[in-house]
């Protein structure tokens, strides 16, 4: 019994200190949990834009240049394939011409001619890895910080620390590309166990952007206004008695949001107000290309072209993936790198480019962050009969530019093979720590309680910020 009173002793002080108490939904019980809120640090970047490679790109064919692996070219190596798999192989040098580019000098290959123009505005870190070969943990890991599901994304996470600057559109956009979504679906834009109303919002690839957004019933803008505010009232007495229930309180939300939608969703979408000019440096007039499933450059063009309209509106994060469906459909070189380059290089390059020249033109690049990356790298390694690359999560590539970054810097390095991140190696836990931090939040301090712990984007191993990674202003 003694023992017993000692427990109920423990669980009276855990009370008092609000351990059992609904910590985790404090939030869900504004009447608007998306309203702007104040950064822990002086801001660098108010928006971000995460441009996704969904499938993996080979680092050594793009920005990481390795002249030992193309000496070594078709020797025999010992390398880690898969996780505790290490086997003979023979070694894989690039087909592509890299050179230094700028003052800075950062290598970039022939694959992105348009992109290498602007390798003065990039901050380039060559060594990072993560822990999943898979492409669906992979995928998740890097969304979430997590290798399952049932965990906030990044743009969740922000969403939550830094709430939303438009109040009249989502705050967290996320556009796939029109060959399909990612493998691990809608779990890598989930908001996890927080409010549903920190979730990203999915815009089509083509077609309406927005599914069933007018009105269908033929009911006039006042006669929708009484109809939702009344629906919103009778939610909300719903929802009083009911503290927590995070979907009911998104759910009044979003119906407030699709009517604010109605009217500003088509201006933010209008491509046909930018210039013909601007339309041609985004590459959207442009063909798309000989080899048979290449979509050119026009699909993710119009992509970032409407990702740099919301930022212009003030939507905090905007998350496009560029590659769908399975292994040459997106970036997962199995059957071939040479012909993965050839199909998605063209997608990208144009696209990427006019958008970080625009941004800048605009005086929005200071303020904007973009970053490029996928799921991992690829192997030093040939697979198979042709000049396949097999997945590698143990050093691959990343890009930031934008608010706070340190334009032109290369940051770490893979081994001489480009095989294994060897100097100043960081977990993409630091990737994560680092992107909060440009965005004015504190990784140590954004924190979720859920099931029992303060959660974090980081997880419980302590980050570090990149600082190599960051301008001294």
């Amino acid at each position: 019994m003694g023992a017993g009173f000692t427990g109920l002793a423990l669980t009276g002080l855990l009370d008092q200190d609000g351990f059992f108490a609904p910590k985790a939904t404090a939030s869900s019980s504004s009447p608007n949990p998306m309203l702007p809120r104040v950064a822990h640090l002086p801001k660098r970047a108010k928006c971000c834009i995460f441009l996704f490679m969904y499938g993996g790109p080979s680092q050594m064919d793009l920005f990481d240049y390795k002249p030992e692996l193309q000496k070594r070219s078709g020797q025999t190596a010992n390398l880690e394939q898969r996780r505790r798999s290490v086997g003979a192989g023979k070694l894989l040098g690039t087909k592509r011409i890299f050179k230094q580019h700028g003052q800075s000098g950062q290598w970039c290959s022939d694959a992105l001619p348009h992109l290498a123009k602007h390798m003065d505005k990039l901050a380039v870190i060559k060594s990072l890895y993560s822990d999943s070969f898979a492409h669906g943990s992979a995928m998740l890991q890097m969304n979430s910080g997590r290798i399952i599901q049932g965990y906030p994304s990044i743009g969740s996470w922000l969403s939550y620390g830094l709430g939303s600057m438009n109040q009249n559109l989502p705050g967290y956009v996320v556009m796939l590309d029109p060959r399909g979504g990612p493998i691990s679906g809608a779990a890598n834009w989930s908001s996890g166990f927080m409010p549903a109303a920190y979730q990203g919002t999915v815009f089509r690839a083509s077609g309406q952007p927005i599914l069933h957004l007018d009105s269908a019933s033929g009911l006039t803008g006042p006669m929708q206004r009484d109809l939702i505010s009344t629906a919103n009232a009778l939610n909300a007495e719903h929802l009083a008695q009911r503290p927590g229930y995070s979907e009911l309180q998104a759910r009044i939300t979003s119906y407030e949001l699709a009517f604010q939608l109605q009217a500003t969703a088509p201006e933010a979408l209008d491509l046909s107000s930018e210039s013909e000019s601007t339309r041609e440096q985004y590459g959207i007039n442009d063909p798309k290309g000989t080899h048979p499933i290449a979509l050119g450059p026009a699909p993710f063009g119009r992509q970032c072209l409407v990702a740099r309209r919301l930022v212009e509106r003030g939507v905090r994060f905007i998350q496009i993936y560029h590659g769908g469906g399975h292994q040459q459909q997106n970036w997962d070189a199995h059957n071939g790198v040479e012909e993965n380059l050839t199909i998605h290089c063209p997608e990208i390059d144009k696209p990427i480019s006019a958008l970080l020249a625009d941004l800048d033109q605009r005086g929005m690049l200071d303020e904007t962050l973009v970053v490029w990356g996928g799921e991992f790298g690829r192997q030093a390694l040939v697979q198979g009969n042709s000049d396949g690359r097999d997945h590698n999560p143990k050093g691959f590539t990343y890009w930031l530019a934008g608010g706070g970054v340190k334009a032109g810097a290369s940051y770490g390095e893979t081994d001489e093979l480009g095989h294994e991140a060897a100097v100043d190696k960081h977990h993409i836990r630091d990737l994560h720590a680092t992107i909060l931090h440009l965005m004015g939040l504190d990784c140590h301090k954004l924190t979720y309680f859920y099931g029992g712990l303060d959660q974090k984007l980081t997880g419980v191993v302590d980050p570090e910020v990149i600082k190599g990674m960051l301008s001294k202003g």
